[in-house]
Order: structure tokens, then sequence, then C-alpha cells
């Protein structure tokens, strides 16, 4: 049976801490309905697109904002997307955005499905939909879903030169046979699932099972296995963002496993790091918006706050008092009379209190 090669580094150990500090943190977020709608709508933005454009996909991300935006059904065509969303482009590059929106639905719908009834699908079935949903009207229908039966050679996106050369077609079913003997057989007290979603997506690129696609394919697989092991961090992340801004770093950490017969001990850090770097980032967006974790324990509930209150609570939790002046020098593009609404806000959600009147009013945090 597949059994990966690879050594718990320190690197991969800091990387797996930062992870379950920020799990900690986005887990536990008391975040109101509406701000969660909003995170998640803005990571399936970000994921649509950046595992699109790290395989060359040439929409910007407003482009494919827009398409996603307007939540094209599965037969309709790029051109009449394209022409409803105002997006000039070629045809195939918004039927990629298209595909990939369905293909990170299907996977949030499975860890749905999964978390209700505590057993997560995730199998060969699943991993050939989810190449179906990412290939719809890019292949012939008979080559959805089914493994390649013919060679191939895997070029890189910037120079186009070799990078790979994947099994033979007529190993495929067998390499893939074996990685489904591992994957169903790891217990997570043996592999962090971490480390199990980083050799999925790493061993997938590896055999290559499809003519087309293996890349996205691999990485929203890669998402499944998170998520079936309760790191789906409310599907408020990104990690193709990473991927695609790293893109030199990603296929070098890729083609460090062949470099190093087999260790996957240098990919298993870089996709560590960017896991970590990009859950940090969320994590700390999250706190911001969830000052009222503090606010919550106080009032019993929920209170949604704009991104200018949330900085003004900030301050105010570190300091005694806030005046107007300390209020323009934290938000310095926003006009006195929107500052003050603000504060006004504040008040009248109890939050806060106004000692004074007119300029030379403070405001205190209510204890």
């Amino acid at each position: 049976m597949f059994q990966p090669i690879y050594t718990i580094t320190n690197k991969i150990l800091v990387n797996a801490g930062a992870i379950e500090a920020a799990r900690e943190v986005i887990e536990n977020a008391p975040l109101v309905p509406d701000w969660e709608a909003k995170f998640r709508q803005d990571a399936l933005i970000r994921t649509v697109h950046f595992g699109t454009h790290v395989e060359g996909n040439d929409l910007t991300l407003n482009q494919a904002e827009r398409i996603v935006k307007e939540d094209p059904g599965r037969d309709e065509s790029a051109e009449e997307v394209a022409k409803r969303s105002g997006v000039v482009a070629r045809e195939r590059d918004v039927q990629e955005v298209i595909n990939y929106r369905n293909v990170i639905r299907f996977v949030d719908q499975l860890s749905r499905l999964g978390k209700k009834t505590g057993s997560y699908p995730f199998g060969e079935k699943e991993l050939l939909q989810i190449h179906s949903l990412t290939t719809e009207k890019l292949l012939p229908s008979h080559q959805l879903g089914t493994y390649r039966v013919l060679p191939v050679t895997v070029r890189g996106v910037v120079d186009g030169e070799i990078v790979g050369r994947p099994p033979l077609p007529v190993e495929v079913p067998y390499q893939m046979e074996d990685f489904w003997r591992w994957l169903i057989n790891t217990h997570p007290a043996e592999m962090h699932p971490v480390i199990k979603a980083a050799v999925t997506h790493y061993e997938l690129v590896r055999i290559h099972p499809f003519i087309e696609g293996n890349g996205r394919v691999a990485r929203a697989f890669a998402l499944l296995i998170l998520a079936s092991e309760g790191y789906n961090f409310k599907h408020f992340f990104s990690i193709e963002e990473y991927f695609d801004k790293n893109l030199p770093d990603y296929y070098s950490a890729l083609a460090s496993v062949e470099k190093n017969n087999g260790d996957l001990t240098v990919w298993i850090e870089f996709f560590t790091e960017a896991l970590s770097i990009e859950l940090s980032k969320l994590k700390e967006r999250v706190r911001r918006l969830s000052v009222d974790m503090a606010i919550k324990s106080k009032l019993g509930k929920q209170i949604a706050l704009s991104e200018r209150q949330v900085a003004l609570m900030e301050v105010l939790e570190m300091r005694e008092e806030l005046t107007m002046a300390d209020a323009r020098s934290i938000l310095p593009m926003v006009s006195d009379d929107t500052i003050l609404r603000d504060l006004t806000s504040l008040v009248s959600k109890k939050l806060i209190r106004k000692k004074g009147k007119t300029k030379g009013a403070r405001y205190i945090l209510r204890k």
C-alpha cells in the first residue's frame, strides 16, 4: 500500500500550531449571520478566481466576481453568462470560472452533509464528480469524470517547459486504487488532517488521473479532506490565493518530491505554510469583526458592527476613553459627521457612553 515519506520538521510544527490557533478563533467567533454569509461569498469568489488563475485563466478577480455573483445555471452557455455580467473574455475562461464555482459549491455541500450526518462522503465517486464539474463543456462528454487513457506531460504555466511525466494510462487505475486504500485507512490519530490534505493534493497531482483539470481537482479534493476532519474553517478561507501569488514556489515545492526521491517534507512545509498564512490573516480579520465576543458576554446577544465601529471599539478596549480627535486619527479618511454617527450608534447599542457635550465630549466603554 502507498505510504507517504516525510519528516515532521520544526517548520511544519510551527505552521500546524498557527493553523490550530486560527482554527480556535475562527470556529468560535460570534459573527452574526450577515457577516458569515459575506465571509463565505468572499472566500468563494477568491477561491474560484485564484483556483483557475493558477492554471492560466486570464480573467481578473473583478471579472470572476461578476460571473460568480450572476449565479449562472449549468444549462447556460459561457457566452450568455459573459454577456449578462458584462465580461469580455475568452469563452473558455468564463466556462472554467463557472465550472469551478460549481465545484466549490459541491465540496461545500458534501462537507455540510457530512457534518449533519456524521459521515463524510469522499472517495472515487466524489472525485469523479468533481472532475466532471471541473471540465463540463470543456472536454467531450466521454472524458468527463473518467480516468485518462492517453499519456500526458505536465508543463509549467509560466514558460511551458515540461515539469513532470505522470504514470502511463495503464498504471493510473492501479495507482489510484493504492491511493484510495491509503486514504480510507489513515485515521486522524495517525496523521494530522492538514498533512493528510497535503499528501492528497500531491498524490492527485503526481498520478494526474485525468486528461485535464488535475490541479483544480486536486486542490478541491484536498479541501474536502480538510472539511471531513473538521477543518473547513466555516468556508471562510482560500488557500488557492496563496498558491497563485507564489506560483514559482508552488511548482517548485511540488517538484521537490521527485527530486528528493519521493520525500514529501518540503511540499508539506509549503502547504502548511500556505494554509497557516492565509488562516492567520483570516483570524485577524475575524477578530477585528468579532470585538463583540466581549460584547456578547456582556449583553448576551450578538451585535453587528461596521468595520469602522469595530476599529473604534478595538481602541476603546485598550484605552479608558476616546475623543473626536482620537477617532479622527483612527479613521483619517472618514468625515466628522460619519464618525459622529458611528459613535452615536455605539451609544444607542449601549456599548459605550458619552461624557460631556459638543467637541469636548469623551466616549467611554461601558463596563
